[in-house]
């Protein structure tokens, strides 16, 4: 499979654990990927169909990213396969907010549990 030189290849994979795979660019957005994901809804995720770019939220190393980090600020590497989940949310969580919480609970913070 060729892929071009200067553009990262994001799998995105849904809560159902269907996955799909798309090429965009370091200076795309969350949401512009959101944004494009939506536009070509792949016909195998018909199930999962959701009313607006705006709820699609990604979540890349257990974080959701806000949707104007793009794809070059994470460092994200050329020519390799990122894997991404791919979830609707109306709202992002606090930032700190329940990792704090969770910490105070529990000592550990790097749990992640997706409803």
């Amino acid at each position: 499979k060729f892929l071009f030189f200067n553009q990262i290849n994001l799998r995105l994979i849904l809560v159902s654990g269907k996955t799909k795979e798309f090429l965009f660019s370091p200076n795309d957005s969350a949401a512009d990927i959101a944004k494009h994901v939506y536009d070509n809804w792949p016909m195998d995720w018909e199930e999962e169909q959701v009313s607006s770019p705006n709820i699609l939220r990604l979540i890349y190393q257990g974080r959701f990213l806000h949707g104007n980090v793009t794809l070059g600020a994470l460092k994200l590497p050329f020519g390799k396969t990122t894997v991404m989940h791919l979830v609707a949310r109306e709202t992002l969580p606090e930032p700190n907010s329940q990792g704090q919480r969770n910490r105070e609970k529990t000592g550990e913070s790097n749990c992640c549990v997706i409803l």
